[in-house]
């Protein structure tokens, strides 16, 4: 794995970046020859040259200083000694033997077989070596070997192919066991000689890093590490010591505590940025000041033809306490499907709008803006709130006037898509942020919904819940609510995993829904499993992944055959606007029975009469998507009904994930599951946080590693010593080389 040095170095040139942001880098100060072999190209290091110099940079690797810091991507663990009689095929292992006989078979030229029967108290093996014929001569009768690798068995006999052989003396005790680094190779670079010029450089340099962590941090953090049950001993090991031992570690614990101070500090540095632009956000941004009261209170929840929750009361509590402050509210709102956010958003947009200021609402797709949008008039008929669409459906007058009026204050409410990010849009008096659906949307990104005027409050929403370290990262800088639940009167849904078999008998009860008055939704898969990540792109990207011919043959199929007495409609994301609109509208109204659609139903549709859904090509979908479609049949009093289906062979990990979706309905649990399932590449993306990936912090692995080093850098950023004193020089530094420019951190020296 090539980890930059800009993660952990001390030694730095300063970008033009660092210049534009006012950064006064020290540079690590040693005397000119040490400073050289630092910064020496990799070709001038003894035993490299240029031609394995150029393999090199394949690798990202160009200086003496970069090699510290390419550090392994695993390791070869040494095998557990084992009695030959209790040898397991497949099991790797080692023994100690003498050899008993050497038989060199050549069948051609170039061809050969050296068998070598080596023996001890426990049996015998045999080791093959193929075409290595300087075997024969290299290893004598009687000798003492030590033997590891992966046996088999052939027959009653166990073989060894190629195994690493360690010869010994009568009177040699037996070698240290090494745990041996494997790097990541480029054709014609060999793991031996890569893992001979690494070394010469450990031992050579990393005595000459300079430590970045004061020594006062790493004894609290270790402490909090070890409490939290992350390491087990009271300090973590400085950067020279952590850069030897996570390249030649002398055994498993000094590994662990090498790779634990290079991961708490990737953390660190991570939270540090994310709690200085928190600190930042309260003490340097105005924002308005929205209060509200009794009345105000009152006039808002008499729009809504329901009582709220007792959690979306609480939540809504905790908002107008954060928008009564002169600083940004950002806030992240997440719960399940059908547990009433948008009420949430709705209330905070209307304190917004009783304040005199405006207030915007963003949503991934045209449809549920649109919907939003038909939501907010219905709510507001017969009010002097005004409300205004803003898609990339709109023709250029409308367009024109939209813009106009948002930034004459003419209108009071925006709903729009991601076109409101680029559209040149500005406000007359912005007061609130409200971004639907959106979990993916990061830190960087959000300021360009921040432009016009004063700072505005800033609240996030997400039905899909966000696995803990997620939040930790994408949403450090937040405050975080949660609604639990779904709202009183709701239906339970059940879900069933089916298969070929039984599609007779699930499309037999769809029918019977159907006779009964309820409506069905059939969904239909993508070309591939990027659907997960349509709600960080426009709808009209996002409808050049989608497979239409699928789509539009499960439609022709179904309405000529098993549906054909059924009113039948079809809803993907390359029809244009009227068309998805007129086909939403007459399945609201009940015109339609059954749509067929893609996954551009996944988010916020809302038609409490549709209780059936039959989702195809299920393996295509992650978790989280799975969750998202089932939540549109859980709108009304009736039950829902959920039947997935899987084309063709299944791969032993959708199974999995589908059995998972099946048996649960939480869906923070399965946000969890399916983090754990998939990993964080789906929260992860140059589109998505905005922010650089992390190297080598694995966010589901080390969440207790996140979860402590979140709480020491918010108490750092809370002391004067952390911005004046110069123990932590180094560490500001390398907060704002990192994440500077993406979090607007400005100058901390």
């Amino acid at each position: 794995m090539l980890v930059s040095e800009t993660l952990f170095r001390s030694q730095t040139t300063p970008s033009a970046s660092d210049y534009r942001i006012g950064i006064k880098v020290r540079l690590f100060r040693v005397s000119e020859s040490n400073a050289l072999r630092l910064a020496t190209l990799v070709q001038y290091l003894p035993g490299v040259g240029p031609s394995r110099a150029k393999r090199l940079q394949k690798l990202g690797v160009n200086t003496a200083q970069q090699i510290l810091f390419f550090l392994p991507r695993s390791y070869e663990l040494p095998a557990p000694v084992c009695a030959i009689d209790k040898i397991q095929e497949g099991v790797p292992c080692s023994l100690i033997g003498e050899v008993e006989d050497i038989d060199l078979i050549t069948r051609s030229p170039g061809k050969s077989i050296c068998n070598v029967i080596v023996i001890n108290e426990s049996g015998a093996v045999r080791l093959l070596f193929f075409n290595q014929p300087y075997r024969a001569e290299q290893l004598t009768i009687g000798q003492r070997l030590q033997v590891s690798g992966n046996p088999r068995l052939n027959g009653l006999q166990v073989e060894f192919t190629h195994p690493k052989v360690v010869t010994l003396s009568d009177e040699e005790d037996l070698p240290v066991p090494e745990i041996l680094p494997v790097y990541s190779l480029t054709e014609g670079l060999k793991q031996t000689d890569l893992r001979k010029t690494v070394r010469m450089v450990v031992d050579e340099l990393s005595d000459q890093l300079k430590e970045v962590m004061p020594q006062s941090l790493r004894i609290r953090a270790a402490q909090a590490l070890r409490a939290a049950g992350v390491i087990d001993r009271d300090q973590l090991p400085g950067i020279s010591d952590s850069i030897r031992g996570l390249h030649f570690p002398s055994d498993q614990r000094i590994l662990d505590q090498s790779r634990a101070r290079l991961i708490f500090q990737e953390c660190l540095v991570l939270q540090l940025a994310l709690a200085i632009r928190q600190k930042r956000l309260s003490t340097e941004r105005k924002s308005p000041v929205l209060t509200s009261s009794a009345m105000i209170d009152a006039r808002i929840k008499n729009r809504f033809p329901f009582p709220l929750t007792i959690d979306q009361e609480r939540v809504i509590e905790e908002i107008q306490s954060d928008v009564a402050r002169p600083f940004p509210m950002n806030r992240l709102l997440q719960g399940d499907v059908g547990s009433g956010k948008t009420v949430v958003a709705v209330y905070a947009m209307l304190l917004c709008v009783a304040n005199r200021y405006q207030a915007v609402l963003m949503a991934p797709t045209e449809v549920l803006a649109r919907q939003h949008y038909l939501t907010l008039k219905s709510y507001l008929a017969e009010t002097k709130v005004t409300v205004g669409l803003l898609s990339g459906s709109l023709s250029n007058a409308d367009r024109r006037q939209v813009l106009h009026d948002a930034e004459t204050g003419q209108i009071d409410l925006l709903v729009g898509t991601q076109a409101l990010l680029h559209g040149g849009v500005r406000f007359s008096q912005l007061g609130l942020c409200v971004v639907d659906e959106q979990h993916k949307f990061g830190v960087a990104q959000r300021e360009m919904l921040r432009r016009g005027g004063a700072d505005p409050h800033y609240l996030v929403m997400s039905a899909t819940p966000i696995p803990r370290s997620i939040a930790m990262t994408l949403f450090g800088d937040a405050e975080l609510s949660t609604l639990r639940g779904a709202p009183p009167g709701r239906g339970s849904v059940h879900t069933y995993l089916s298969h070929q078999g039984w599609k007779d008998r699930w499309w037999n009860f769809v029918c019977e829904k159907l006779n009964e008055g309820r409506q069905a939704y059939v969904v239909a898969p993508m070309i591939d499993s990027v659907a997960s990540s349509s709600d960080a792109m426009d709808e009209a990207e996002m409808s050049k992944n989608e497979d239409i011919s699928s789509v539009e043959s499960v439609y022709e199929d179904l309405a000529n055959g098993l549906l054909s007495d059924y009113r039948i409609g079809l809803l993907h994301g390359r029809m244009d606007q009227q068309q998805k609109q007129r086909v939403m509208e007459d399945f609201h109204s009940g015109k339609l029975q059954v749509l067929v659609s893609t996954t551009v139903i996944e988010v916020g549709i809302d038609v409490s009469n549709a209780t059936v859904m039959t989702i195809l090509g299920a393996q295509k979908f992650g978790l989280a998507q799975l969750h998202q479609l089932r939540g549109r049949v859980s709108r009304g009093v009736h039950d829902g009904h959920v039947c997935v289906f899987t084309d063709g062979e299944t791969h032993p990990d959708d199974h999995e994930r589908l059995k998972v979706f099946e048996s649960t309905h939480d869906g923070v649990e399965l946000a969890e599951a399916d983090f754990r399932l998939r990993g964080p590449g789906d929260f992860f993306g140059k589109s998505q946080s905005g922010l650089p990936p992390l190297r080598i912090t694995d966010l589901h692995r080390d969440q207790e590693m996140m979860r402590v080093a979140r709480r020491l850098a918010k108490e750092s950023v809370e002391d004067e010593e952390f911005f004046e004193s110069e123990d932590w020089a180094e560490l500001r530094s390398q907060v704002l080389r990192r994440y500077g420019d993406r979090l607007d951190l400005g100058d901390l020296t």
